[in-house]
């Protein structure tokens, strides 16, 4: 069983979050209450509902996730543009 399905657990709609997440670094796991957690150096952790109530849950979850990765990009950016100068 992959690491995805199981997060998932038949929930189709969160293997492609689940697989986007970790494919950009993030680390996924589940909370004793059933939500999912990702989780990722130097960012506060996004929870998302593990059953898609409504069904933008699964959109609005990977909203948060690629505005964090501009977040922690554009902060790496920064930084280096200040060393340089």
């Amino acid at each position: 069983m992959t690491v995805s399905r199981a997060l998932h657990r038949g929930h189709k709609r969160l293997k492609p979050l689940i697989d986007f997440a970790i494919r950009e670094g993030w680390t996924v796991v589940r909370t004793p209450g059933g939500h999912l957690k990702f989780t990722k150096q130097g960012l506060p952790p996004i929870y998302t509902g593990a059953t898609a109530g409504d069904h933008r849950a699964d959109r609005n979850a990977l909203g948060r996730l690629r505005r964090a990765g501009r977040i922690t990009s554009q902060a790496a950016t920064t930084r280096e543009a200040g060393a340089d100068g």
